[in-house]
């Protein structure tokens, strides 16, 4: 579904992402690991064109992403992203954070929009706050209403951006669960993640990332039980051990 074949991009002078290469296929679910600064985030903005690369393609499902004939709005409505910062209308109820879109880009009736809505609402355990707004809610629960955003869009693929770093240890495990339940109904997904136990959970693969390169790009088990290059050891002994 997703194929990133040998991208590269650079800020200025700064080589960001060298040459990496990758696929996803539909219903598959690949963590994306590595370092702070490795370029994951990067990389999977690059998937929705929302950071441009200079060398390589990306195609979705037979679309090329780097192409200037492409339609990036309508491409980008099929590829849901969830971000660290959840990135919410502060100003807009969580059921009009959920119906914007769907009506502005999909076309969507408003009514279906809203029925759309307040299904995914109950969908993430989040439908007695259809009317609250997001500075109402906890960073736990505005993450689950970015990802029933997404989900409103009928994406092909979700990628997901660090979604659990800026919540507290507590709220983790409540976003984390509706991304597994996710992962179970065969969403395709692509997570940027540092939690290693959802990782060896869900994830069919792992993209181990390093200065900007794939170092390592390996079924869970075989990444978990015997990584092939000394610099994911290094990261996993690190990780792991806490």
């Amino acid at each position: 579904m997703i194929t990133i074949s040998k991208v590269s991009k650079w800020y200025g002078k700064i080589q960001v992402l060298k040459n990496c290469s990758a696929e996803v296929a539909k219903g598959e679910v690949v963590v994306v690991c590595g370092p702070s600064g490795s370029g994951k985030s990067t990389l999977i903005k690059c998937v929705n064109a929302l950071e441009p690369f200079q060398e390589g393609t990306i195609t979705v499902e037979g679309i090329s992403v780097g192409d200037p004939k492409t339609n990036l709005p309508k491409l980008r409505a099929r590829i849901g992203m969830v971000f660290q910062h959840f990135e919410l209308f502060p100003h807009l109820s969580v059921i009009r954070n959920l119906t914007l879109s769907q009506i502005k880009v999909l076309g969507r009736d408003p009514k279906a929009a809203a029925e759309k809505a307040t299904k995914l609402l109950e969908r993430v355990g989040l439908g007695a706050h259809a009317q609250k707004y997001p500075g109402q809610l906890s960073g736990g629960q505005q993450q689950r209403v970015a990802i029933a955003r997404a989900l409103a869009m009928d994406p092909i693929a979700m990628l997901f951006d660090e979604p659990t770093s800026a919540l507290d240890p507590e709220m983790i495990n409540e976003v984390l669960d509706v991304m597994v339940t996710l992962a179970k109904e065969g969403m395709t997904m692509i997570v940027v993640t540092h939690e290693m136990e959802f990782a060896r959970k869900v994830a069919n693969r792992v993209v181990f990332m390093d200065k900007g390169e794939i170092v390592e790009d390996a079924p869970t088990a075989d990444f978990f039980g015997k990584p092939r290059s000394e610099r994911a050891q290094q990261f996993l002994s690190k990780i792991l051990q806490h």
